[in-house]
């Protein structure tokens, strides 16, 4: 394969520019951005040769062995079945607040059931679909697959497709011209992702490595409106799971990438000027720092059902116990809820959460008579120190 040494940095080219005048702007504005603007061109990678610096590879390597070694802990311990949910969940959130999308555990649960709840929350609530939708798609990974994660993202919102339009990353909404970043031209993505495409079914490159600069890549191309970090970020579960580093549940690496985000938009800016090894070694520490994190929740959420287990009164055969496996899942529930994921009726359902809040597991919050909601607060306690262990400001619920 060519390019031996150096992995190639984008390269520019000029595309005219029209300003719309549509929202009263100045002058000056318009002056600054007159005139055609530079996009990028960014270079095809599915032939090229990875060559990474030792170190890089090193650090590569031990993330592997920590996917590997956190994925089997996690099969082999009896929560599997919440934790994977969970988990996926909590990736979701984390990605979403690189976005500087923040909502607080309970509003993030009450979303989740369909009950209105913050903006932020919904949006969140919908980045856990595109999540399930990657692992879903994760043993058909096509470009059309990710176009599938996109809409399951942004739902009727998602443009069906590549975007047929010029993005740009910063600066003003006038025009590209002032940009910290303007991918390439909307006519030039196609191809890209086509390349993408290639370069992710390669099967001579180390796991770790290929699913950090599929990532860079993915992000450097931006082929979607609107979405593409949180899309970018699903895409890397996928080809994490599609090579077998993980099989049982979703590592929470956005949390990693949360303890320094300068440091992940910085790497993913030096990739852009050939310089790959950065946003491998970022990756690298992301899923130590999210293996941490996760199991210190794992221990709370075990501990916490261990408690409940003692406390909960009801007999063997009621509705109650698969009830309350299911709320580090979903900590915000309903009658509906409950009888729809249980095949029971409604007056089923109550008892089974009369039975909950009489165990003090369950409290309801809204004071309402009707359209009622309880939660399941230490759940969402957990969450939200979950969330604050990665170093985002806690957010009122």
């Amino acid at each position: 394969m060519p390019n031996a040494g150096r992995w190639p940095e984008l390269s520019y080219e000029e595309h005219p520019w029209t300003v719309s005048t549509a929202y009263g702007t100045s002058r000056t504005a318009l002056r600054r951005h007159a005139g055609p603007y530079r996009a990028a061109v960014v270079p095809a990678i599915s032939n090229l040769r990875l060559d990474l610096d030792p170190e890089t590879n090193l650090a590569a390597e031990d993330a592997l062995q920590e996917l590997v070694r956190f994925d089997s802990e996690a099969y082999s311990g009896r929560e599997l079945g919440p934790l994977a949910a969970v988990l996926l969940r909590t990736e979701s959130a984390s990605s979403s607040q690189i976005e500087n999308l923040t909502s607080g555990a309970r509003q993030i649960a009450t979303a989740s059931l369909g009950e209105p709840a913050t903006h932020n929350a919904e949006l969140i609530a919908a980045n856990t679909r595109a999540m399930e939708a990657a692992v879903a798609l994760s043993g058909n990974l096509t470009a059309d697959s990710i176009i599938t994660m996109q809409q399951a993202l942004l739902g009727p919102a998602a443009t069906v497709g590549w975007r047929q339009e010029q993005v740009w990353i910063g600066g003003s909404g006038i025009g590209p011209h002032e940009a910290q970043f303007v991918p390439p031209h909307h006519e030039r993505v196609p191809a890209g992702m086509g390349d993408l495409e290639e370069f992710m079914f390669r099967t001579d490159l180390p796991v770790v490595q290929q699913a950090a600069i599929s990532h860079a890549q993915f992000e450097t191309i931006h082929p979607f409106p609107d979405g593409n970090g949180r899309t970018g970020r699903a895409l890397l579960h996928a080809l994490l799971r599609s090579k077998g580093a993980i099989r049982n549940v979703t590592v929470p690496v956005s949390a990693g990438l949360l303890v320094d985000t300068p440091r992940y938009f910085a790497a993913l800016d030096a990739y852009r000027t050939g310089d790959p090894n950065q946003i491998v070694v970022v990756l690298s520490d992301a899923v130590f720092a999210a293996t941490a994190n996760a199991r210190q929740l794992r221990g709370d959420l075990a501990s916490t059902l261990d408690g409940w287990r003692e406390r909960l009164l009801a007999r063997a055969d009621s509705v109650a116990w698969p009830l309350l496996l299911a709320l580090p899942n979903q900590p915000v529930i309903n009658t509906e809820f409950v009888a729809h994921t249980f095949k029971v009726s409604k007056v089923a359902a109550q008892r089974a959460i009369d039975q909950l809040v009489a165990s003090g597991i369950l409290r309801e919050f809204t004071g309402k008579k009707r359209a009622r909601l309880w939660l399941a607060g230490e759940i969402t306690g957990h969450l939200d120190a979950f969330a604050a262990r990665t170093g985002r400001r806690s957010v009122g619920d």
